[in-house]
């Protein structure tokens, strides 16, 4: 079951943010949770492969810098829309994401080490390349960020996304 919520309720209902790190299933849930509201779904890192090509190689071409500039952008015209938005990992460093998404209603989801090396295999992460270690690092660093910021949290190490997503859906509805 999800933790306890913060009581959010001041705060619009849509877009409604999913965050975490990298192999929680932000976008299978956040996908699956949209259809099952009824509501459009948005990407940003698919939004930013169509726009500027593979995120593995807008790091090699232009570095990380580079990338978190297109990506605030992206993430900034995602924010004003009415459905579900799905952040990369990595979307919440930047302070105004962060200040945006204080006035927000966001769905943190997590996952343990274990269930995210099995997850992630051999995909091509720009961050990752020590593996899971990289993968573990990163996660302890932008844990702070993600709890801080969320009304309501999911672990998705052991449950199906289906699970997950009618839960979200379920908690989505009795809000509204």
């Amino acid at each position: 079951m999800p933790a306890e919520p913060i009581d959010r309720s001041d705060h619009p209902l849509y877009p409604l943010v999913f965050i975490g790190p990298m192999a929680a299933g932000k976008s299978k849930i956040g996908r699956r949770a949209a259809r099952g509201l009824g509501v459009p779904f948005v990407d940003t890192d698919r939004l930013i492969v169509a726009q500027y090509g593979p995120i593995s190689e807008i790091f090699a071409r232009e570095g990380e810098d580079y990338f978190r500039v297109i990506e605030r952008g992206i993430v900034a015209d995602a924010l004003g829309g009415q459905g579900v938005v799905s952040l990369g990992g990595g979307a919440v460093l930047d302070p105004d994401t962060q200040a945006d998404l204080a006035d927000h209603t966001v769905v943190y989801l997590s996952v343990n080490a274990r269930a995210a090396s099995k997850r992630i295999g051999g995909k091509k992460r720009p961050l990752l390349s020590g593996g899971i270690a990289d993968w573990e690092r990163i996660f302890t660093e932008r844990r702070p960020i993600y709890e801080a910021l969320s009304s309501i949290h999911f672990d998705t190490s052991r449950r199906p996304i289906s699970s997950i997503a009618d839960d979200i859906v379920t908690w989505v509805r009795k809000r509204s």
